[in-house]
């Protein structure tokens, strides 16, 4: 981990029409918070299934969550961030948000991002759309990979790869059923003669905000949160396929003035997610759809490296444990180790 120029990084907040947008959805549908959503999930998680996931790892990690058939077997959507109600410190029951990108096939519409709400106690999860809400109170797909998200307070912030961090309230996820009898068409999204449709979903969470790079050439590939530290600390970091020059920045969480505190080469190549915690970082490094890959674990000025799932994603501390997911099919799972 050894210290580069921090600059590139610095943020600078572009709100732009997004939270008029989002406000005149929220007062049309009308919003409903994180607990109530998870109150009626509408999809049933496995504990400590989806196996084939942890390769040749051993030994295993000390807990996990799988997805449905459903959500294990398609092809359409692919699991990349993840962030907890801890790192939120608002939300009011144990959770784990996991970010999904869309991944179309044609003639398949783009359909954008989506969260995931699940709870470790219920099993119980559900799905929500997130949209970019427009000023005449309709909103679109959000076209990017999302391969990192963190809670702070009621806001989720997402990576958006080359432009920097969207930011969403979880106090408007917005129901469509108390707006409308139904769920509109399931292939259509937005405002059309004055109903709402959401590509069969029944939650979306419009866009409030947001944080743009100030430079090019600076890449937000994952996120996560530090809370070992006072203030508490905003991580996030670049992939980077071939080349150990991935570069990894933090800034103080309230992002008061975009500029980061910190910046670091991190030195290995495919990192999905990074997180400091307690003096130490934690590097998840992926591999392929069959191989597992590795933790690498930066603490008292050494390197060791610990065995990991196949397909691990980003990072974020529940319960005095390191989590991740996985992302590839039949293999999609929220696990946690030991820190």
């Amino acid at each position: 981990m050894a210290p580069t120029d921090k600059a590139p990084f610095t943020l600078r907040r572009e709100t732009g029409t997004l939270a008029e947008g989002a406000a005149k959805l929220a007062g049309e549908i009308g919003s409903t918070g994180v607990e109530a959503v998870l109150a009626q999930a509408n999809r049933l998680g496995t504990h400590k299934a989806a196996s084939g996931a942890m390769g040749s790892m051993n030994p295993k990690p000390a807990d996990w969550y799988a997805f449905d058939a459903k959500d294990q077997d398609t092809s359409d959507w692919y699991p990349q961030g993840l962030t907890c109600a801890e790192d939120s410190g608002s939300v009011g029951v144990p959770a784990f948000l996991v970010s999904w990108y869309f991944k179309p096939g044609p003639p398949r519409t783009e359909r954008g991002i989506r969260v995931t709400f699940l709870s470790p106690k219920t099993l119980k999860y559900q799905h929500a759309l997130l949209v970019e809400a427009k000023p005449d109170g309709s909103y679109a797909a959000i076209d990017i990979h999302a391969g990192g998200i963190a809670c702070h307070g009621d806001l989720l912030l997402v990576a958006d790869t080359t432009a920097g961090l969207r930011v969403f309230d979880l106090n408007h996820v917005l129901d469509l059923r108390t707006a409308q009898s139904d769920l509109g068409d399931p292939d259509l999204l937005g405002r059309h003669d004055g109903k709402f449709h959401a590509f069969g979903y029944r939650y979306v969470i419009p866009q409030t905000d947001s944080w743009r790079v100030a430079q090019r050439g600076a890449h937000f590939s994952f996120l996560s949160v530090d809370r070992s530290t006072s203030p508490h600390t905003l991580i996030s970091g670049e992939y980077l396929e071939d080349s150990p020059n991935g570069r990894v920045a933090r800034w103080d969480l309230e992002l008061s003035d975009g500029v980061p505190r910190d910046a670091f080469v991190m030195g290995q190549k495919k990192i999905q997610g990074a997180l400091s915690h307690g003096g130490a970082w934690y590097l998840s490094q992926a591999a392929d759809g069959t191989t597992n890959g590795k933790l690498h674990v930066y603490a008292d000025g050494k390197l060791t490296t610990r065995p990991y799932p196949i397909g691990p994603e980003d990072l974020t501390v529940q319960g005095g444990k390191l989590w991740s997911v996985t992302e590839f099919r039949n293999k999609r799972m929220v696990f946690g180790v030991a820190l």
